[in-house]
């Protein structure tokens, strides 16, 4: 069973039916006994950082996240959630993240051409690089996923593992171990997305 983290942010019912559309039983949970017993943990995200973060501290839940991934499952952040997994954001201030990826969260805006749209959005192609990780197993180079954001992880290079173009080469997804993230939204990328999720759905313990 994968567990979908509900801490408030995030469109988690699309996700949900997109799970349900590979066969995969997923339940959308704030529930911790659930989370520490789930496969698999799926933290998605949609908004601002600094939000997203104090509704994890609250609830309690990253808490839970650090222990379930300590655990070695396989977790997965979603856009926001794959940003929450790093050390922390500088979005509108300083926010403190989970630290479960080594980097920071800095503005787009800092490194793409000055005439290109911020937000980010739209479909744009994936670049794996000489080692493609297991999460991309299904997808063959240059495939393209949907983004939506205006940041993205900074100071990872040791943790990427699939990049794509926006006027800079950007983080598209990173991996630290069973812990992994997209920046873009599997869910809303068609048969790519669902390949991802496939490919998630059936990685088992810590993932190198």
């Amino acid at each position: 069973m994968i567990a979908i983290v509900d801490y408030g942010v995030g469109n988690l019912f699309s996700l949900k039916s997109s799970l349900a559309a590979i066969g995969a039983t997923a339940t959308v949970t704030a529930d911790p006994a659930t989370i520490r017993a789930a496969d698999r943990v799926i933290l998605p995200g949609v908004g601002a950082f600094g939000d997203a973060a104090e509704k994890l501290q609250k609830s309690g839940l990253g808490e839970v996240v650090v222990e379930v991934a300590k655990s070695g499952k396989p977790i997965l952040g979603i856009c926001l959630g794959m940003q929450m997994l790093f050390e922390k954001s500088f979005e509108y201030g300083e926010h403190k993240g989970l630290s479960l990826i080594k980097g920071e969260i800095r503005p787009i805006a800092d490194v793409i051409p000055k005439n290109l749209k911020i937000p980010h959005i739209g479909w744009n192609a994936l670049h794996f690089g000489a080692n493609k990780h297991p999460l991309f197993k299904y997808l063959d180079e240059g495939e393209c996923v949907y983004f939506v954001h205006s940041y993205y992880g900074a100071n990872c290079k040791e943790s990427v593992i699939a990049t794509a173009e926006y006027g800079a080469e950007l983080t598209a997804a990173v991996a630290d171990g069973n812990v992994m993230g997209c920046q873009f939204h599997p869910e809303k990328s068609g048969n790519a997305g669902l390949a991802i999720l496939r490919a998630f759905c059936e990685m088992e313990g810590t993932v190198c």
